[in-house]
């Protein structure tokens, strides 16, 4: 139980690489790149053109409204129990729930999917981090440029190595 501990601490303390330097950012798009059609997941439900569709979503909520918003109850939900978890610094469990507005059940086209997931991820890193302090999320309220940085990466991330990139 010490040792598991004492891992957690370590993860706790890793640095989320920086979603808005250009070079974190390309290496996002080379992963994403390196995506076919036919990428098997290592793990959950998704196909690899639905995984790009719901990595869009967070992206649609930031960019876009077509998403109606949490009411005011649920908006306090989400702050106290899932903001934390979503804007810390320590990775995603596999299979994790996700939310309703982020499943995705059917099969959508691949390439767009990703041509929109990476022009998504260049219009992030073109704003900057300067643009994100203190910017409003479709279900946290004004998050932290750190809080977005570390929403967005793990986001990421985490999908990606769901298909092994």
């Amino acid at each position: 139980m010490q040792l598991f501990n004492q891992i957690q601490n370590l993860i706790a303390t890793m640095s989320i690489p920086n979603i808005f330097s250009p070079e974190i950012c390309q290496s996002i798009i080379d992963r994403i790149n390196s995506l076919t059609p036919q990428t098997p997941a290592k793990w959950g439900k998704m196909s690899v053109d639905q995984m790009l569709a719901h990595c869009n979503v967070t992206y649609e909520m930031l960019y876009e409204n077509i998403h109606p918003k949490p009411n005011f109850l649920m908006k306090i939900v989400l702050k106290k129990f899932v903001k934390p978890l979503v804007t810390n610094e320590v990775p995603y469990k596999h299979n994790s729930q996700t939310a309703p507005a982020f499943l995705v059940k059917e099969s959508k086209d691949f390439d767009k999917e990703k041509a929109r997931l990476i022009a998504y991820l260049k219009r992030t890193q073109q704003e900057g981090a300067a643009s994100f302090h203190h910017k409003e999320s479709h279900s946290f309220g004004p998050l932290t440029t750190q809080e977005w940085n570390n929403l967005l990466y793990k986001h990421m991330d985490h999908h990606l190595r769901q298909f092994g990139v």
